[in-house]
């Protein structure tokens, strides 16, 4: 009787086969679990609830009104402890934006009128960044994937409006932020739709607003001579001509390259 192995010749290179076992269950790639709808929509839905109460609690409060009866007792604890009046305003900035409470353009203002142009300037853009990225990670992580994947493999308008986003992110994040045609809190929930990486949603929010700050800004840093006279500051210079030229002109700028790509048709530009 013969016995046949699986030993290999002398000389030869064929080495002894071995039979590969069959992958376990830990072996295998488990897929990544869904999240439930209600751990995804809970971010938003938290954010809903507080923007509705603020409307209701805090609409009468955060206003010029609030800031004239209330501006020596805020200017004499900044001068007595700088660093936590600063803290405590960028976070509650941060707050109001993230939250959609009224009286984001007030807040703005209050930067200039507690801190001057700097660092009034520097913290008002540093809070609404902050705010603005929050909503924007709240809607990412609730449905904003699952709607960019939707874009992403439509045919259609709203398919080649996504490519074009996608091969424009920053000129389209300068456009979104100089000119808001939207309001701030949609505009943000918009961007986390469309893809956006979240480093560039901060560094083109923070420096897309800066215009916008500085007016701000520079509206609050002579809110005291305004209190003085017994005035309540106009905020309808924003739209006068030497303020809304300029931001016209940098958002002219930012959509220059846009419509060259789209004339040469490149895309390497």
């Amino acid at each position: 009787m013969h016995f046949t192995t699986n030993r290999p010749k002398p000389g030869s290179d064929q080495r002894p086969t071995r039979h590969k076992a069959h992958p376990t269950m830990t072996e295998t790639t488990a897929p990544s679990p869904q999240k439930s709808p209600l751990k995804r929509f809970a971010p938003l839905a938290i954010i809903a609830a507080v923007a509705v109460a603020g409307i209701f609690f805090l609409g009468d409060y955060l206003n010029f009104e609030t800031l004239r009866d209330n501006r020596e007792a805020l200017l004499a604890f900044r001068d007595e402890n700088f660093f936590l009046m600063s803290v405590i305003f960028i976070l509650a900035y941060a707050a109001i934006i993230a939250f959609a409470l009224p009286g984001a353009a007030i807040a703005s203002i209050t930067g200039g009128f507690l801190f001057a142009m700097f660092p009034g300037t520097l913290f008002n853009m540093i809070a609404a960044t902050l705010g603005a990225t929050g909503t924007f990670m709240a809607a990412r992580y609730g449905f904003g994937e699952v709607a960019e994947k939707k874009l992403a493999d439509s045919k259609g308008v709203m398919g080649k409006i996504k490519k074009g986003i996608d091969e424009n992110q920053w000129e389209t994040l300068l456009l979104v932020r100089l000119l808001p045609i939207f309001p701030f809190f949609v505009s943000n929930i918009a961007l986390s739709v469309v893809g956006v990486p979240l480093w560039k949603y901060v560094v083109g929010t923070f420096f897309g607003i800066l215009p916008g700050a500085v007016v701000y800004t520079s509206i609050g840093a002579g809110l005291s001579d305004v209190f003085a006279r017994g005035e309540t500051p106009d905020l309808g210079i924003i739209f006068t001509w030497p303020i809304l030229g300029p931001l016209l002109g940098l958002a002219a700028l930012a959509l220059l390259p846009i419509i060259v790509k789209a004339v040469r048709g490149n895309k390497s530009l």
